[in-house]
C-alpha cells in the first residue's frame, strides 16, 4: 500500500523556480532592518477611522516610492558593461495571493507609476487585484497574456532561464513587464520573529516580515514598541555602498516618522 500521494505541479511555480535560479546570479547586497512603526500604525488607524481607505502595505509602498525620488539609482538597471538605466517612474511588482485551480498561489501584480499614486490609490489597486478572477492562463494580473507567455510553461528549463537572462540584458523590456522594484510580504500570513532572505531579479527588492512587539530604549526608557522586520536587496552593480547606505538610512527614517501620513492627517 502506497504511503504517499502525487499531485500535479502548479504551472505558476515554474516561473518562481526560474526567478530563483537567475536571481542567485545577481550581485545583491542584503540589509536586514528593524523599523519602529508604532506611531505610523496609530496614524493609519486614525486615518482609517475617518473613512480613508488605507492599508499598511499601501502606505509602506508609497513611502518606499517617495524615498526613491532622491535615490533613483537604487532602482536602476545595468545596461551592458558601462551604462545604467534609471527610469523616471517607479513600477512595483507585488505578490498577491490568489485562488488558482483549488490552490492558493502568489501571482505578481505590477503597480505602474506607483510613485505618482496616493496611498489610497495603491491600496485600492491591490484590493481590486485580490478580488479579480484568475485562470491558469494568467501570468501577470491586469495584463493580457500573449501567446509567447502561454508557451513559456512548456519550454525546457534552460531555455526558460535564457529568456530571463535575455530580458535582464534589455532593461526596457524588464521594466515594462515587471517593473524596477519588487515587494513581497510574508507578514500577512502570521507573526514570525525574524527575517527571510528572498531571491529576486529586480535591482531593488523588499521582503516584508512580521510586525512584532519588542522592548526598545526610547529617551533612556524601556518601552514596548511595534517593530517591522524588513529585508532589502539592492543590486551592487548599479549603486555603491555609500549611496546605498544613505538610501536605506532615509528609508528607515521615513518609515519610522510616518512619511506621507502627515500629509493626509
Amino acid at each position: 500500500m502506497n504511503n504517499y500521494s502525487i499531485h500535479e505541479f502548479p504551472k505558476s511555480r515554474i516561473a518562481t523556480i526560474d526567478v530563483g535560479a537567475v536571481g542567485k546570479q545577481k550581485h545583491h547586497m542584503c540589509a536586514l532592518l528593524e523599523c519602529d512603526v508604532t506611531e505610523s500604525r496609530l496614524k493609519i488607524k486614525a486615518l482609517k477611522s475617518r473613512g480613508n481607505v488605507i492599508s499598511f502595505t499601501g502606505w509602506l509602498l508609497k513611502t518606499i516610492c517617495s524615498t526613491l525620488k532622491d535615490h533613483s539609482q537604487a532602482a536602476a538597471f545595468l545596461s551592458g558593461r558601462k551604462r545604467i538605466i534609471i527610469f523616471n517612474d517607479v513600477n512595483v511588482s507585488i505578490l498577491v495571493e490568489k485562488s488558482l485551480e483549488g490552490s492558493r498561489v502568489p501571482i505578481p501584480l505590477v503597480i505602474e507609476q506607483a510613485d505618482k499614486k496616493s496611498m489610497q490609490e495603491i491600496t485600492k489597486e491591490i484590493e481590486s487585484a485580490k478580488d479579480e478572477e484568475l485562470n491558469s492562463r494568467s501570468i501577470v494580473l491586469k495584463k493580457k497574456t500573449s501567446l509567447s507567455e502561454s508557451l513559456y510553461y512548456y519550454l525546457p528549463g534552460f531555455i526558460r532561464r535564457y529568456v530571463w537572462r535575455f530580458m535582464l540584458r534589455h532593461p526596457r523590456i524588464v521594466y515594462k513587464k515587471m517593473g524596477n522594484v519588487a515587494f513581497t510580504s510574508v507578514g500577512m500570513f502570521g507573526q514570525v520573529r525574524g527575517w527571510f532572505i528572498h531571491t529576486s531579479v529586480h535591482p531593488l527588492s523588499f521582503g516584508v516580515g512580521s510586525v512584532v512587539k519588542k522592548p526598545e530604549v526610547i529617551n533612556n526608557e524601556i518601552k514596548i514598541r511595534e517593530m517591522l522586520q524588513l529585508t532589502v536587496l539592492i543590486d551592487h552593480d548599479v549603486i555603491d555602498g555609500a549611496p546605498m547606505f544613505r538610501f536605506i538610512g532615509e528609508l528607515v527614517k521615513s518609515i519610522e516618522n510616518g512619511r506621507e501620513l502627515q500629509m493626509d492627517s
